[in-house]
């Protein structure tokens, strides 16, 4: 086993890449959360005229635009007439040209589900009698293609960026305040903040294609990025954005001037900095909560602020766990990760791990609603893959843990034996510089006496010669004195330069091979090294995590796949049942002042045995009103049953339900609706559909 990374974990990381590379190449188109639960007319029905509009009913509310619901003949020529427009709850129509002919009709239509997602799809209906039609449809671009694929991408980015810079972020301020100043912490936060900055530009400029056509052209069109600027997805992203700007002010005071400060100062400026902080990344997971799944459906005022939690835990136990694993592999030897600051997040990443149980099992139960869900749903199946991976993420951090209490343990004897160490290579130096000192006196001294001696012989000899001596003599010698004198300056300086040089070079070795040194003891230690393996695993598995995490907010939540099964609704949404909820429209003039107006009739499931239904009233500019009184009667002529009344109780402006409603049998079924809008001005009004 090498002293860096085991082979077997090395090959366990590749593995979980491999797999998360998998995973975000099968993703595929986003699911939506919205389906189609119903149709006016059916899918495939056969109606003896032609309707006067074609009406869809959803799951949930969505947003449309002009092109959203087109109805074409068996040419391929549009035959709607206006814009798609909603007829109250989750129903939306579109009026058709009068006088139709004979044919098959192809209705398509393509729509933003409210938790942001595309929906598309396709079905046919026919007029008389089934026709050839030379109308082909394909899957339509939104969420789809190239363009899909990268908002994918985007997505994922995205929520790693999160995790790194809130995760990183708090390990500084919660675990390890001195990795403030250690640069390698200092990028990686900072490639996060970069990271989800770029990721969410890229979503805001693929969102207008995304939606609707799916062309790659479409990215730069300024009028599709105005319409996505007016839409809950747009303005979540261009939240982010502003709350990224407040981000990047938090990051330059933590690695500005909170690192500069002393350890006592920095407490104070420790709590401001967690409280900003915490407000930001509670702002940037908000940006997800009020535009995604959480927003729509059951309990969304609850479901939000749990989403908020969720994420925010998510980030600061994978982020935090990241950040743990680059300060141990790639930190400076002189400032090694203390055992004290590992202690601290092991707490930190449990309590995430409680936050993540809790939110997650309501998170869950709101999602798939029932047991079956989790095998007989995407959704589920996923979720039970999401579960594994964190309890197997959970196993490696109990080796984690353990690591991490015996590098505690370990860290106060290394610490006395390195002091003892030191003290014994002090009192060597000062045991080797006494003794030198001793010898440079005693060295001194003999040579003092010894040139005294020499030199008072020597000056009567010179004494003697100098009297023979010449002037010539006297001024050579002073001459070449003068000249020995320059020579030796000159080579002095030069001397000086290059030794200043060689020092400063081998103090730089001396650095490196101390870094070195440093280095190899600090990766020798086995509990040290155990930690890192055991850190390495979490992280590796902490990325598949993240992979099937963003695969899920794309998915459709399994209770909306199992109520849309339920009501005989294909789960992608792209055609309607054959038998499920059903949304009759009908007309209606009374013939008085004010007597004109829509009645819609849901029917739901449109089944044998107990149906709910709502019955809306509207005048013609689509706005809801009361009128004195509706009756409804279901008929089946074939079989001579009925008139069955119904008597629908008041709601609210425009809405009557009943609930109960009986249906003895299957089979064609007469729904007529009697509207009175004064005194003496009512109307019976008709239509026919399919109970199954």
């Amino acid at each position: 086993m090498t002293q860096t990374i085991a082979p077997r974990v090395r090959t366990l990381v590749l593995l979980l890449l491999a797999a998360a590379c998998a995973l975000l190449a099968g993703a595929g188109p986003a699911s939506a959360h919205a389906a189609l639960t119903g149709s006016d007319p059916r899918e495939g029905a056969v109606v003896d005229k032609a309707p006067a509009q074609v009406s869809l009913t959803f799951s949930e509310s969505v947003s449309m635009d002009d092109d959203s619901l087109r109805v074409l003949d068996p040419k391929g020529k549009r035959v709607d007439d206006g814009k798609p427009s909603g007829t109250g709850g989750t129903a939306y129509s579109v009026k058709l040209h009068a006088g139709l002919p004979d044919g098959t009709y192809t209705v398509t239509y393509q729509v933003v589900s409210a938790d942001s997602h595309p929906v598309s799809g396709a079905y046919t209906f026919s007029v008389g009698a089934p026709s050839e039609t030379s109308v082909t449809v394909s899957g339509q671009g939104a969420g789809g293609g190239f363009v899909g694929g990268l908002y994918g991408v985007g997505r994922y980015v995205s929520y790693a960026g999160f995790a790194v810079l809130v995760g990183g972020a708090a390990f500084v301020l919660a675990c390890w305040p001195r990795g403030s100043g250690v640069r390698v912490v200092q990028r990686f936060v900072v490639s996060g903040w970069l990271s989800l900055t770029a990721a969410t530009l890229l979503l805001l400029l693929l969102r207008g294609s995304y939606t609707s056509s799916g062309k790659v052209a479409d990215v730069f069109d300024l009028g599709l990025l105005g319409d996505v600027l007016q839409t809950k997805a747009g303005a979540a992203l261009v939240s982010r954005l502003l709350l990224l700007a407040a981000a990047a002010l938090f990051i330059a005071v933590l690695f500005g001037a909170y690192d500069k400060r002393e350890d006592e100062e920095k407490r104070d400026l420790t709590f401001g900095l967690a409280v900003g902080g915490s407000v930001v990344a509670v702002g940037l997971a908000a940006t997800w909560a009020m535009s995604e799944h959480a927003s729509v459906g059951l309990q969304a005022g609850l479901a939000m602020p749990v989403d908020v939690v969720h994420l925010i835990a998510v980030a600061t136990w994978l982020g935090g766990l990241t950040a743990l694993l680059v300060a141990l592999y790639r930190g400076p030897a002189d400032t090694p990760v203390p055992a004290l600051a590992v202690s601290r997040f092991s707490r930190v990443a449990f309590g995430s791990v409680i936050a993540l149980v809790v939110t997650g099992t309501y998170q869950s139960w709101r999602q798939l609603g029932s047991w079956t869900a989790f095998t007989d749903t995407r959704y589920g199946q996923l979720l039970l893959v999401k579960i594994g991976l964190v309890a197997v993420l959970v196993g490696v951090a109990y080796f984690s843990r353990r690591w991490t209490a015996q590098l505690a343990e370990a860290t106060p004897a290394a610490a006395g034996a390195a002091a003892a160490r030191r003290g014994e290579k002090g009192a060597g130096k000062a045991s080797t510089k006494a003794s030198g000192n001793a010898s440079s006196k005693t060295g001194t001294k003999a040579s003092a006496n010894a040139s005294s001696k020499t030199g008072t012989k020597a000056s009567g000899n010179a004494k003697v010669s100098e009297k023979g001596s010449g002037n010539a003599k006297v001024a050579e010698k002073e001459s070449g004195t003068t000249k020995g004198s320059g020579t030796a300056k000159e080579s002095g300086a030069a001397k000086g330069t290059g030794d200043s040089q060689r020092a400063a070079q081998l103090a730089r070795q001396r650095a490196a091979v101390d870094a070195a040194r440093q280095k190899r003891q600090r990766d020798a230690d086995p509990n040290r090294f155990g930690l890192r393996r055991s850190v390495l695993a979490e992280a590796g598995i902490a990325v598949v995590l993240l992979v099937v995490t963003t695969v899920l907010t794309q998915t459709e939540p399994g209770r909306t796949e199992e109520e849309a099964k339920a009501a005989g609704t294909s789960s992608a949404g792209s055609s309607a049942p054959a038998t499920g909820a059903v949304t009759l429209d009908m007309p209606f003039d009374t013939g008085s002042q004010n007597g004109k107006g829509v009645v819609r009739v849901e029917l739901d499931p449109a089944r044998v045995g107990a149906n709910d239904l709502h019955l809306y009233v509207e005048r013609p500019d689509g706005t809801a009103f009361d009128i004195p009184e509706v009756k409804v009667a279901l008929t089946q002529k074939a079989k001579n049953i009925g008139p069955l009344p119904v008597a629908p109780d008041h709601i609210t402006t425009g809405h009557w339900s009943a609930s109960g409603v009986q249906i003895p049998m299957a089979g064609d079924w007469e729904v007529a609706v009697t509207v009175r809008t004064s005194d003496i001005d009512q109307v019976t009004i008709s239509k026919n559909t399919q109970i199954g």
